[in-house]
């Protein structure tokens, strides 16, 4: 047998390939991105990127229904988009199987909350595989298409940062593609109209109480006794804590989070004398196992936030401090926009105007901190565009003359689309900044709907923005480049005098990009500097202050795009041109 290491995103991957998946959908989002830029190699899987996750879930329900193999790959917030349509699935069942990965960030490194998905699962009364290594990643995927289609459900699939980003041993085995299976009309199962959803309503129940009693003998889920003083109930990388923490424990190991093994977790804990259930984020097992009427301690000694660790286990449990080396210390690094990005080009307009901006879900995010300090609101993917409309119904055109709302490409496509829809249909009043920058920038630069190429990097018909705001009506569409502030300056000010929806589109590629040419280099005359400052403003960490108070710039990280010259009214900072620049 091959071994090979591997991230858990990619064993998940490796997984899907070996259960004779066909047909993968996903938006990107960490920490889930890698599963679907590792399932986009294997032949024989069909991959793609989706415009948002409740799209993406749509399209493997129909590959499901179609009689194939389908997954869906999102973060945890994605999961909320994805909602919709994944309580209704509950009810239809499958035909095909179907595993919707869901990526959950406790510590919230990537995210903007730090939701627990099993509070969602129990909710649309689907079962949660959770795997504790990458090995556990591949295997415990291709088990969740075995129990997908023995119990007609959908299965998630739940992972963390952690896994997501950790490498491990994994055994590759061969695929093995089961036969599509045919499709049938039932619409008393698939179209879920109130006559036939209270009947599979009713199947659902039955199916949650069949898995319950299964998952008592189900090979996810395994006791190891050892001595027996002290028992944990635990599931996923904090497993891995707590065999590190307490390796003479006894441990009852959750594979299958919901539902529970409710006769194992009972016989588990008349043997040992202590019971502690240790879970990152929710008291989800805690809860339950506390309603099964039996004592246990999680949530009074371990916190609901960030991630846990070993050290934090054997302190809690044992009352033991583990002492450790304190580190050098690292030098600050706030988060900041990178050398060249057009973003930091737009925003310096903005602060120049004086301008608040609703902000969204992207890297433009960072244009709330100093020292640009613009972003005033960030909600969600696609809230930028609905907040604006929503400060103009609550006080009026005038309130707005200084807003505006800025949100990426991609984000736009995401769920800025509807959004913006809506100002239209509701005659609203305000201007909109759509930042193209041409990529998926802050997950990692992925292809989109507008960009030209698929998630296998072939060529497709681009979405065409200012057509497509024209198409929803917006009379007044503007595409400036992100870099010209003179004429930006001047398209929003023309903008924010009219009574109506207004949309600017500020491109420039995104300077992180492999196609990404620099226009050149830029560099100081100190013989010219007047030590204002100014060109400091924007905050590009390609230049700083030399102890005189004049400034130099890291040639090495300057990309010539040429925004420092324009801010300096003094002629210091000059300009060397690259003759490849488009």
């Amino acid at each position: 047998m091959k071994r090979k290491m591997m991230l858990g995103n990619e064993a998940i991957a490796r997984g899907a390939y070996e259960a004779g998946v066909k047909v993968t959908s996903a938006y990107p989002g960490t920490p889930s991105t890698e599963v679907s830029e590792n399932i986009v190699k294997y032949e024989g899987v069909y991959a793609e990127w989706a415009p948002n996750e409740k799209v993406a879930t749509e399209v493997a329900i129909g590959a499901s229904m179609a009689g194939v193999r389908s997954m869906c790959m999102m973060k945890h917030v994605g999961v909320n988009v994805a909602s919709d349509p994944l309580y209704t699935v509950s009810y239809i069942g499958v035909n095909g199987g179907m595993v919707m990965v869901a990526a959950d960030d406790p510590g919230i490194y990537s995210s903007q909350n730090e939701q627990d998905t099993r509070m969602v699962a129990r909710a649309a009364m689907v079962p949660v595989i959770e795997p504790s290594d990458s090995e556990e990643a591949r295997v415990f995927t291709k088990r969740a298409y075995e129990i997908s289609e023995e119990y007609d459900t959908p299965v998630i699939l739940r992972t963390t940062t952690r896994l997501s980003h950790s490498q491990g041993i994994v055994n590759l085995e061969d695929r093995v593609v089961p036969e599509d299976k045919p499709y049938e009309r039932n619409i008393s199962k698939t179209v879920m109209m109130p006559g036939m959803a209270i009947k599979r309503h009713i199947f659902v129940e039955q199916r949650m109480k069949r898995l319950a009693e299964d998952a008592c003998t189900l090979d996810l889920n395994r006791t190891e006794y050892r001595d027996t003083k002290i028992g944990v109930i635990t599931s996923g990388i904090p497993y891995q804590y707590v065999r590190e923490a307490l390796p003479e424990a006894s441990v009852l190991k959750l594979g299958m989070v919901h539902p529970l093994p409710g006769k194992l977790i009972a016989e588990f804990a008349a043997k040992v004398e202590k019971l502690y259930i240790v879970e990152e984020l929710e008291p989800v097992i805690e809860e339950q196992v506390k309603a099964m009427g039996i004592a246990c301690t999680g949530k009074e000694i371990f916190t609901v936030q960030g991630e846990y660790s070993a050290n934090m286990i054997r302190k809690a449990i044992l009352g033991v401090e583990t002492e450790v080396a304190t580190p050098a210390p690292v030098p600050a690094r706030p988060p900041i926009l990178c050398p060249g990005c057009p973003h930091r080009s737009t925003f310096s307009v903005l602060k120049k105007m004086k301008l608040h901006a609703a902000g969204d879900i992207g890297c433009y995010t960072l244009g709330a901190v100093a020292p640009l300090g613009v972003v005033d609101t960030v909600v969600c993917m696609g809230s930028s565009i609905s907040t604006l409309h929503g400060m103009e119904k609550a006080k009026g055109k005038d309130y707005i003359r200084n807003w505006v709302a800025v949100i990426g490409d991609s984000t736009f496509l995401h769920t800025g689309v509807n959004s913006l829809m809506n100002m239209v249909y509701n005659q609203s009043t305000g201007t909109v900044l759509i930042l193209d920058n041409s990529t998926t920038g802050m997950t990692g630069h992925q292809e989109h709907a507008a960009t030209g190429k698929m998630l296998n990097g072939e060529p497709t018909d681009p979405i065409l923005l200012d057509e497509l705001c024209r198409g929803l009506g917006v009379k007044n569409v503007e595409v400036v480049d992100a870099f010209d502030q003179v004429r930006l300056e001047q398209v929003i000010k023309a903008e924010l005098a009219k009574d109506e929806v207004s949309v600017i589109i500020v491109q420039a590629p995104c300077a992180l990009l492999k196609s990404f040419v620099p226009k050149g280099k830029c560099f100081t005359i100190p013989e010219k500097c007047r030590k204002c400052g100014m060109c400091l403003q924007p905050g590009c960490p390609a230049i700083t202050k030399n102890a005189d108070g004049t400034v130099k710039i890291d040639e090495t990280m300057c990309n010539g795009c040429g925004l420092c010259m324009q801010t300096c009214k003094f002629g210091a900072i000059g300009h060397t041109c690259n003759a490849d620049a488009k």
